[in-house]
């Protein structure tokens, strides 16, 4: 029966269904909660149009394992996704699984960060047929992404709460009528892309929960088959600091990062500026640039020394002068004397 089980929670998992409401795209339940969500920090968005899919623990023969968050691109202008997510009930975790439509849904109030805080989605918007990017709560490639804005009223400062699931002993929040709304649209069901990146991760073993505890050894990817990240935002292939991305968004606070959602980010460009900053704050160039600093002000001395040397002659010339001059007046005796008198009281 648990094979059963698992059988079914995993197919519904990965394919979903085509059209998903309310009720449709449920899984059957498991009786082990999921994970925490691990603290990680998103890569930038390498292409113009992408979306940000949060990671999230799905299930399959061996148990929980990680789903690194992915950018993707959606299947259509306009659409948006809306996370999938655990619901606790009746002692059982039930999967409901996400999908993409023209306005976010209900996931669990689960705050999976980067824009999605447990309501709502606030990583960016549609605005004539182009996406903006909001990157006070996400990361972008700025050399490639320009259509970008900054909204730092929707960054929540709150403790962030790393629960994985909707219910009791998790998040215990309701849809709201925008939400309710926006699960009765029409939905699509996850891309190719996004079913192909699920099967991905559930043949990694070092993704599953039991071998990683918690800490899944790549916990996001710039693209479905693309680059890896581990939890600190650094890429995990070498091939990673060629990318002109790569050195954004490195001291994300990550409290704020899930809340605003980043991080990161804030960071801004707040994944992955770690692997640079350490290569340029290694480099000795500060000790030479302290040392020309020194070495002007050693050479200032002595120039500043032999001025009062230039100036002491001329002191020396006058009463040279005045000595001349009473020559030409000795005819009284008396005005050598004042002369001398004169020269006691300057010296």
């Amino acid at each position: 029966m648990k094979r059963l089980i698992v059988i079914i929670v995993a197919i519904c998992s990965l394919f979903g269904s085509t059209k998903v409401d309310a009720q449709v795209g449920v899984g059957v339940s498991i009786t082990v909660a999921p994970p925490e969500l691990p603290v990680y920090e998103q890569p930038p968005c390498p292409t113009d149009g992408y979306l940000w899919s949060p990671g999230y623990w799905a299930w399959g023969p061996d148990g929980y394992y990680w789903v690194p968050g992915v950018w993707v691109a959606p299947p259509e202008a306009g659409f948006l996704w809306t996370p999938g997510y655990w619901g606790f009930g009746d002692g059982a975790y039930l999967w409901h699984a996400g999908y993409w439509g023209p306005h976010i849904g209900f996931y669990g109030g689960v705050c999976y960060g980067y824009g999605y805080g447990g309501h709502g989605f606030y990583g960016g918007r549609w605005e004539g047929g182009h996406f903006r990017y909001n990157t006070a709560v996400c990361h972008v490639n700025n050399t490639v992404i320009h259509n970008t804005y900054v909204d730092r009223t929707v960054i929540n400062n709150s403790t962030v709460n790393r629960t994985s699931f909707n219910g009791r002993g998790g998040v215990e929040a309701q849809p709201t009528n925008e939400e309710r709304t926006a699960m009765n649209e029409h939905h699509s069901q996850p891309t190719s892309s996004q079913q192909s990146h699920e099967r991905s991760a559930a043949g990694n073993r070092n993704q599953l929960a039991s071998v990683n505890h918690g800490s899944p050894k790549t916990t996001a990817r710039a693209t479905v088959g693309g680059q890896r990240f581990n939890s600190t935002g650094h890429a995990v292939a070498s091939k990673a600091n060629t990318n002109p991305a790569s050195g954004n968004h490195a001291a994300t606070n990550n409290n704020a990062v899930h809340s605003a959602q980043p991080q990161h980010a804030t960071p801004q460009s707040r994944p992955s500026q770690q692997p640079s900053a350490p290569a340029q704050h290694s480099t000795p160039q500060s000790r030479p640039v302290q040392q020309q600093h020194n070495a002007p002000v050693q050479h200032a001395a002595p120039v500043q020394h032999s001025a009062p040397i230039q100036h002491n002659p001329p002191p020396q010339n006058r009463p040279m002068q005045r000595q001349a001059a009473p020559p030409m007046r000795t005819a009284p005796a008396g005005g050598g004397h004042g002369n001398e008198g004169g020269g006691g009281r300057r010296h």
